[in-house]
């Protein structure tokens, strides 16, 4: 349901061919990715105290949360990377049950790095298995059933783990006082974007000119994976339409057909506010009335509309629900009809 988007900061892993290629504009080191410099500062005292500690030391468990696209899996695997330690990745939804997690935690090697994405999505019989397993490198697990029921406690090598989430709120208290680091990821600035905008394009053995490479950057909601995806499109366009070369003419025409506004947002974007305006006007609207009228899931609203749309001010949170800002309304009259 709802408009397939080209600005989606999810993750698409049903393509592999696309998969692969947005893998390979992944930085592998601290040296390489560019922008969130405190948490980098933070991270490399981490790392340069663990190395310090000799043989055998682990970094503390770490938690990584803000809006989507901004690099979390890609910060996870650099710290692994620095730690020169093997980096293992599952997600929330895909440990079920409290023996998936039981199989990987056993399968580690002393100082793996294992990364959970989505990790507020975990089931609390398996958060309950992790909360020994951090803290005391042990196992606790149930062999049998009923009274003949025996429970084994079994030593884990020393690890890291790493989560992810964009709603940090929602992970249990215990499971949050478990993680040594937490850090938040933020919002590119408008520099950084156009860096990456530029390192994209040069590892694309793409030409691109200043101007080009600013429009870009100002459509890319200062998200590195969208960032990616509209000079991996526009590059596509100018290979098809021209000679390679993207300039700014080019940039501009591929963006029109994307439909990506000068503020960033594509059609979803206008519809979802399109709607509220049409249907309510100035009333505040629950979130559950925003899904009916777009199709989509109240988690996708919250997750992948709101952040970028509230940090430039175009939607407002209230107590009785969301609001479309002045500035949205004026920006929105110039794309009608959509």
């Amino acid at each position: 349901m709802g408009i397939e988007r080209l600005v989606d900061t999810n993750t698409h892993e049903e393509d592999s061919e696309e998969q692969v290629l947005e893998n390979s504009l992944r930085p592998v080191s601290f040296a390489d990715y560019i922008g969130q410099e405190r948490m980098k500062s933070n991270l490399k005292v981490a790392i340069d105290a663990a190395k310090k500690r000799g043989k055998g030391a682990t970094l503390d468990h770490i938690l990584l949360y803000g809006p989507p696209g901004l690099g979390k899996t890609t910060m996870a695997a650099v710290i692994a990377h620095e730690m020169g330690a093997n980096f293992r990745v599952t997600s929330g939804p895909a440990i079920e049950r409290a023996g998936d997690l039981a199989s990987i935690l056993t399968n580690l090697a002393e100082g793996d790095v294992l990364f959970i994405d989505e990790i507020h999505r975990l089931r609390r019989a398996v958060e309950e298995i992790l909360y020994s397993a951090m803290e005391d490198y042990k196992l606790d697990i149930v062999i049998g059933k009923g009274p003949a029921a025996s429970s084994v406690r079994l030593d884990l090598p020393k690890f890291t783990i790493i989560g992810a989430t964009t709603r940090a709120g929602s992970i249990a208290k215990p499971l949050q006082d478990r993680f040594g680091l937490v850090e938040r990821l933020e919002y590119y600035t408008d520099d950084e974007i156009k860096k990456i905008v530029a390192r994209t394009a040069s590892i694309l053995n793409t030409e691109i000119q200043p101007d080009a490479l600013d429009l870009i950057a100002t459509r890319s909601r200062r998200t590195p994976r969208i960032a990616n995806r509209l000079m991996k499109r526009v590059r596509d366009f100018a290979d098809v339409n021209g000679d390679g070369i993207v300039d700014k003419t080019m940039a501009e025409k591929s963006l029109a057909l994307m439909e990506i506004d000068d503020l960033g947002l594509d059609p979803a974007d206008r519809n979802m506010l399109n709607l509220m305006l049409d249907n309510y006007g100035d009333r505040p609207v629950g979130l559950s009335t925003i899904a009916a009228l777009t199709g989509d899931e109240e988690t996708t609203i919250s997750d992948y509309y709101e952040p970028y749309l509230m940090q430039m001010g175009l939607l407002e949170r209230t107590k009785n629900g969301r609001r479309v800002t002045p500035k949205a309304k004026a920006h929105l009259a110039k794309y009608r009809p959509l």
